[in-house]
């Protein structure tokens, strides 16, 4: 757990704390792939890119470089964290580590170390030498999240890691290549990259380190790239050339460098022309077609017959003493070229100066230096022999044999080949694809070629040693493998047919299964209403064998309806009595309340005369007392009616009251005593309540009389007055 607790430095609030945990991670994680493991899965991916951005990128200090130093700990050559890093959507996060505009004249070193670092950290992910499916992932990843988009960009603009970067990105995978083929240069006209970084390929002004980045640029371009290939070479056919001569082509470039004074710039071009013909007889046997015109004049010659030409005048090429470096460059493309072609192998055997000079110059004992020459002179005779199908009648293979018999020596030619893998540059190109050597004049052999001459060194020697007799069983076993290839191929060819057809029945199969199951649903969903219709027809079979009994028992529904209906019609009648009896008191009311009025407005129309006329027969003062009783009286019954409503309203809620105490009472704990003291209690409270209601009725029904008395008596002294 104690990593664990080191993983919390990064996320301390203190930036002393947290910058010296990362130094710490730092010495603790190299070369212990337990601890790196431990440290990635504590999320030290997140921790660190969120360091990193928190800091500015490339324009951070010194802590992203710490952070970058880590992340390359815990990545380099650590596949379980590179797929981790890959699957935690780690990889789209670099992208704006590269958005580092136009302008890099003002770039702090701090900032180039950065964006070097954060480059190599896009290798680490991308490494040849990583399993071949993860890096293909990295490389896919890259390119659907813009990473490979964005270098691109920087291409022109920034440091030579960054080629270096983007060829690793590119190297054997179709998408990213075909998207590089794509990329045009910020020029004026637009020019594709591939043409520009060319230009300073062979530019001999150009730095070493730049001019070694565009070769391995170039050569990831074309690994296992047919098509990248295809569009080199077909660059430098007649049919496609401009004949305006406005543009500059890639096969026009690695022809100028083949052929230039440089020595350097030779063998880049050589070894770039080498790989667009790697593993591809068509284009070996296309590049036949290509004329080269030498000065006016003269007829055109063939590119074969150029670089044979310039071996054999190699002692002129340069003065200053580099010429091997061209000649091995010429002499490993024409290796590459003629292997596995045997028409290549018959132009060059046309060429009747070829044979005697590559003869001479492995017999002859020359110096060190030489000894590398000697080698591939005596690997391209070897791969004459081995790839000769005896077309030419002077150059057969046994003839050639005997000729290395009588002048160089069997055991001689042999010693003579092994120069090449025993050198010590051979060794190191042999490491790694990229180039990488300490000066130009090491610049001697490319990693591809090392992996040829590993193919072909034992089958030239044991070639050698193999008589006629022997030549002609190989021959004939030869022809029995091409005939048996032929018969594989075509079984391959009518297998290939079969599976297409097999898996056109597949589809047919799967089409017809999906139908079948569409047919079998509308089946089922048919019967299901077939079955509801039949219960239908069932239920309704059911319902008319019922209906003669249903008339048998009408007859008694009828009575128990018509003892029902007396009882409703009773009901009704009452109500109908009790609504009318209400009307005709509410209308004896209002003839009440409508004499009283006309009263009230009789008496304020008499005035004061009338009044003292009534005052003296004693008559008027009765009434004014009978009116102000009659007043008093119905505000006392408006009152009491009030209080009979309210005693009624509580009256209905103490029955409720009691029907709801029952059972509660049942459920409680007291004892069945005390639930009959008060159930007891409440009836007695009830009883009296209705007394009480039933005397204020019987007080309001005399009141009532005394006021229709009181009416009637107001109505005399109303006569009176009319007649007084």
């Amino acid at each position: 757990m104690g990593v664990s607790r080191l993983m919390d430095l990064l996320a301390d609030s203190r930036e002393v704390i947290r910058n010296d945990g990362v130094l710490l991670l730092q010495q603790l994680t190299k070369s212990n792939a337990a601890i790196q493991k431990i440290v990635a899965f504590e999320n030290a991916f997140e921790r660190l890119l969120d360091i990193i951005t928190e800091e500015g990128n490339s324009d951070g200090g010194i802590v992203v470089e710490d952070c970058l130093l880590l992340l390359q700990n815990l990545l380099k050559n650590n596949n379980s964290n590179q797929n981790f890093f890959k699957e935690g959507s780690y990889i789209q996060r670099m992208k704006p580590w590269f958005e580092v505009g136009d302008d890099n004249c003002g770039w702090s070193a701090q900032k180039v170390t950065n964006l070097h670092l954060m480059l190599q950290l896009v290798r680490v992910l991308v490494s040849p030498t990583n399993p071949p499916g993860a890096t293909s992932s990295c490389q896919k990843a890259m390119f659907h999240c813009g990473l490979l988009q964005q270098l691109c960009t920087i291409l022109m603009a920034t440091v030579t890691e960054t080629i270096n970067t983007v060829s690793e990105v590119i190297r054997g995978c179709q998408m990213n290549q075909d998207y590089f083929a794509s990329v045009n240069a910020p020029s004026n006209p637009p020019r594709p990259a591939i043409v520009v970084l060319l230009m300073s390929m062979v530019n001999e002004r150009q730095p070493f380190v730049l001019r070694c980045a565009v070769l391995y640029c170039f050569q990831c371009f074309l690994y296992k790239n047919q098509k990248g290939q295809g569009e080199i070479v077909s660059t430098l056919l007649p049919s496609t050339i401009d004949a305006t001569g406005n543009s500059v082509s890639a096969g026009q470039l690695l022809c100028g460098g083949l052929f230039s004074t440089d020595s350097l710039s030779n063998w880049c071009a050589a070894v770039a022309l080498a790989h667009a013909l790697q593993e591809n007889a068509t284009l070996k046997e296309q590049l036949l077609r290509v004329q080269l015109a030498t000065s006016i004049g003269n007829p055109p010659v063939s590119l074969l017959q150029q670089c044979t030409n310039i071996l054999s005048q190699g002692d002129k090429i340069d003065r200053r003493g580099s010429k091997v470096q061209t000649r091995v460059g010429l002499l490993m493309l024409l290796c590459t070229w003629l292997s596995n072609c045997s028409i290549a192998v018959t132009h060059f055997l046309h060429n009747p100066a070829n044979i005697p000079f590559l003869t001479g110059q492995i017999a002859e004992n020359l110096g060190e230096e030489e000894q590398l020459v000697q080698g591939l002179c005596a690997l391209l005779l070897g791969i004459s022999i081995y790839y000769n199908d005896n077309s030419l009648e002077n150059y057969r293979k046994e003839k050639l044999k005997q000729l290395i018999e009588k002048r160089i020596g069997r055991e001689n030619f042999i010693e003579k080949l092994g120069f090449i893998s025993k050198h010590e540059l051979y060794s190191r190109a042999a490491q790694k694809p990229q180039p990488s050597f300490s000066s130009p004049d090491h610049m001697m052999f490319d990693h591809e070629f090392t992996k040829l001459v590993k193919e072909l060194e034992g089958v030239i020697s044991k070639a050698i040693y193999k008589s006629s007799e022997e030549d002609k069983k190989e021959e004939e076993v030869k022809k029995t493998l091409e005939q048996h290839d032929n018969i594989v191929t075509h079984y391959k060819k009518v297998i290939r047919e079969q599976d297409q057809e097999l898996e056109e029945l597949k589809q047919q199969i799967n089409i017809l299964k999906s139908q079948n199951e569409q047919l079998q649903a509308t089946v089922t969903q048919q019967v299901s209403q077939i079955q509801q219709h039949k219960d239908q027809y069932n239920l309704l079979k059911v319902q008319l064998g019922k209906d003669t009994q249903h008339h048998n028992s009408h007859g008694d529904t009828l009575q128990m309806n018509g003892i029902q209906t007396e009882e409703v019609n009773k009901l009704k009648e009452e109500l109908e009595e009790w609504k009318t009896k209400h009307e005709l008191l509410q209308g004896q009311l209002r003839e009440k309340d409508s004499v009283i009025e006309k009263l009230k407005s009789s008496q304020l129309e008499m005035g004061t005369e009338q009044s003292s006329q009534i005052s003296k027969s004693g008559g008027l003062e009765h009434s004014n007392e009978l009116q102000k009783e009659l007043e008093r009286l119905r505000s006392q019954i408006q009152l009491q009616s009030a209080e009979i409503s309210k005693l009624q309203t509580e009256n209905q809620k103490l029955q409720v009251l009691n029907a709801t105490a029952d059972p509660v009472l049942g459920h409680s704990s007291a004892t069945a005593a005390q639930n009959s003291e008060w159930k007891g209690r409440l009836e007695q409270e009830i009883k009296e309540l209705k007394s009480e209601v039933k005397a204020l009725s019987e007080e309001k029904a005399s009141l009532k009389e005394y006021l229709d008395s009181s009416s009637s008596t107001v109505a005399i002294l109303q006569d009176e007055k009319r007649t007084g």
